[in-house]
């Protein structure tokens, strides 16, 4: 985006003697009075008895006071406007102001201060002569807008043209004539022609006063010399010159009749241009329709505001104070259209060669990228990513083997500690039934681990010395009262020895406790020290639980983060895959594209020599013909001597 550059010049004061002016026709003429404009370098304040009148304080990027010249002018606002249409950007320079201000004298000039056009002409061959490598082809017309119908100024009797649009041309004029010219001053003398047949009155304010907006064009179209071997595009590109007509007051021009009616379709016409660039000058978001249709000025102009195009305007103004507040409504002007913005753009038009071209550049910059280290790089890449996720799914598989490991050993301790804490409660029921007996062999018994419950009746003890289970033979009947003949018979004819019967008691005998195979303690250590000692297992049991659970809950959480990294990779790997997939087909298509640009190529090349050949044999039919033309001549001349 690019800001339409704007710029105020102030033309030198009208005296009472001057010839254009007719200073009897209103009052106030002079530059002298209380109020008048002071230039401060690129700031224009209104004052008023010497002091700033509020809100009449603008700034632009160049203001030129009275002193100015249009060759200063054209080289700060328009030289480089110039070099960019000879480079393919569409460009536009305009003046706008009120009428009698100066308009006219900036865009043409004179003799000894040409204006922006002579100029203008002249710097387009002189830049277009520069370049040694590009060829130009320059096409001219001239066109007025008069009373709202466009007339053709090169041709007389071409009336009422109308305006078209399309998507090759964009906004243009059908019928328009446009001329080839081939130096600035075949142009000079097309601009000439062109001013002979634009409208011209008189009014109050002055003697010669254009009544048309005159747009001056200009399209520059070039191409590389060696078009077949650079393939360059040809760029085109269109520079408009406009003379505004000025707006004015029925009061001050005295205007009526004819010139009434062309001063209301001037005024018109302007005020529409303001609609316009008021519009643009708005923010986007708030912008409405841009009335450019309302005026065929706007409408040729559309691409110089707000579009393809890069824009200056030199708005004129009149220094005196009867003129304070026309001058003041085009510095309000000149302000809004400082703030539109264009996108200009090289125009360029590929032809078959260009396009061939690019497309081969294109082409061989992506066949390199292929072949490049960016392919090995991405192999490389594929290749570590797959390293990785193995190394991460032999971890994850070690994790899983130690957090199954640990979920076992803690399934073991829990066992353990349920059984301990079984152990823990049997052994404080003991305690508390050992209270009611008072027979301490009774006790002694219920504190023998291997101690059972036997049926009522007595039970006979073996002798110490019959240790082995052969010794003594089981009977076949063994009833429920031992008798003298079954001691006879258990003994092999030992005496019974009646000092080891006991008595078994008639109560119910607590069922055995299980053994501990962990940490079996002797049988006299006394119950509160093994409670004690089982109550220190099993916390020590419970914190090697909860260290066991806490070791785990870590493993879990890591195995988590391995398998969230693991599917990660998988992804990462699939997408790599599809980029690799990607570009083999993408090489694939270009290498499908070379071959057919290739056989396009050949079609071309022998085109071409098909071309060369007829165009030799054409050659060679024209040597013989010239050949024969000239010896005809020569015979001609020879009759007309031999002749008396």
């Amino acid at each position: 985006m690019e800001k339409i550059s704007v710029a105020v010049r102030f033309r030198p004061p009208k005296s009472s003697a001057d010839p254009d002016v007719d200073s009897s026709s209103f009052s106030g003429g002079g530059a002298g009075g209380n109020r008048e404009w002071r230039i401060d370098d690129t700031r224009i304040s209104l004052l008023h008895r010497a002091v700033p009148v509020p809100g009449t304080s603008f700034a632009f990027d160049h203001v030129f006071d009275d002193t100015a010249t249009n060759g200063r002018i054209y080289g700060l606002l328009v030289r480089s406007l110039i070099r960019a249409a000879v480079d393919g950007f569409n460009g536009t320079a305009f003046a706008y102001g009120q009428t009698s201000s100066g308009k006219t004298f900036t865009m043409n000039g004179s003799t000894a201060d040409p204006g922006i056009i002579p100029l203008a002409i002249r710097d387009i061959f002189d830049t277009a002569a520069e370049a040694a490598d590009r060829e130009f082809l320059i096409r001219v017309s001239y066109m007025e807008i008069y009373n709202e119908e466009i007339n053709d100024l090169l041709t007389l009797g071409s009336e009422k043209l109308p305006i078209h649009e399309s998507l090759e041309r964009g906004v243009y004029v059908s019928g328009l004539r446009e001329e080839i010219v081939n130096n600035a001053e075949q142009v000079l003398e097309l601009l000439q022609r062109g001013e002979e047949n634009r409208h011209f009155g008189e009014t109050n304010m002055n003697v010669r006063s254009s009544r048309s907006h005159t747009i001056f064009r200009m399209v520059i179209e070039s191409s590389a010399k060696d078009q077949v071997n650079s393939g360059d595009a040809i760029r085109v590109s269109i520079l408009n010159l406009v003379d505004l007509a000025g707006s004015e007051r029925i009061a001050k021009t005295g205007a009526d009749g004819v010139r009434l009616k062309e001063g209301k379709h001037i005024n018109k016409s302007l005020m529409i241009l303001g609609n316009v660039i008021n519009k643009l000058s708005e923010n986007g978001k708030q912008r409405g329709h841009i009335p450019y249709r309302d005026s065929k000025l706007t409408r040729i102009l559309q691409s110089a505001l707000g579009g393809n195009a890069k824009t200056s305007i030199i708005c004129t103004a009149a220094p005196e104070e009867i003129h304070i507040e026309e001058t003041r409504g085009t510095l309000q002007f000149a302000s809004r259209a400082k703030c539109v913005s264009n996108c200009a753009q090289v125009n360029e038009i590929l032809t078959d060669a260009a396009l061939l071209k690019r497309q081969k550049l294109e082409i061989e910059e992506l066949r390199q990228k292929l072949q490049g280290s960016h392919s090995e790089v991405l192999e490389q890449l594929i290749l570590k990513q797959r390293n990785d996720m193995h190394k991460f799914e032999l971890e994850r598989d070690r994790l899983a083997m130690e957090l199954e490991e640990e979920r076992r050993l803690r399934e073991t301790l829990e066992h353990q500690l349920t059984e301990q804490q079984k152990m823990l409660e049997n052994h404080d029921n003991i305690g508390l039934s050992a209270e009611q007996f008072t027979d301490s062999i009774q006790l002694d018994s219920l504190k023998t681990p291997d101690s059972k419950r036997t049926p009522d009746g007595f039970v006979a003890s073996r002798s110490r010395y019959s240790n082995d289970v052969e010794f003594s033979p089981i009977p076949e009947n063994l009833g429920a009262v031992a008798d003298e003949d079954l001691w006879m018979q258990l003994n092999k004819g030992c005496i019974t020895d009646l000092d080891m019967l006991e008595m078994t008691p008639g109560f119910k005998c607590p069922p055995s406790l299980p053994k501990d195979t962990t940490a079996v303690a002797p049988l006299k250590e006394p119950i509160d020290v093994r409670c004690q000692r089982l109550e220190k297992d099993c916390i020590s049991d419970r914190q090697q639980l909860e260290d066991s659970k806490a070791s785990c809950a870590v493993l879990e959480k890591e195995r988590n983060q391995l398998i969230e990294e693991n599917s990660l990779l998988r992804q990462e790997l699939s997408r790599s895959k599809q980029e690799g997939n990607h570009l083999v087909s993408e090489k694939e298509e270009l290498l499908k594209e070379l071959e057919t640009e290739r056989y396009k190529m050949e079609q071309l090349k022998q085109d071409i020599r098909i071309f060369s050949q007829s165009f030799s044999q054409r050659q060679g039919q024209l040597t013989s013909l010239y050949t024969k033309s000239k010896a005809i001549v020569e015979n001609c001349k020879a009759s007309q001597v031999a002749l008396p």
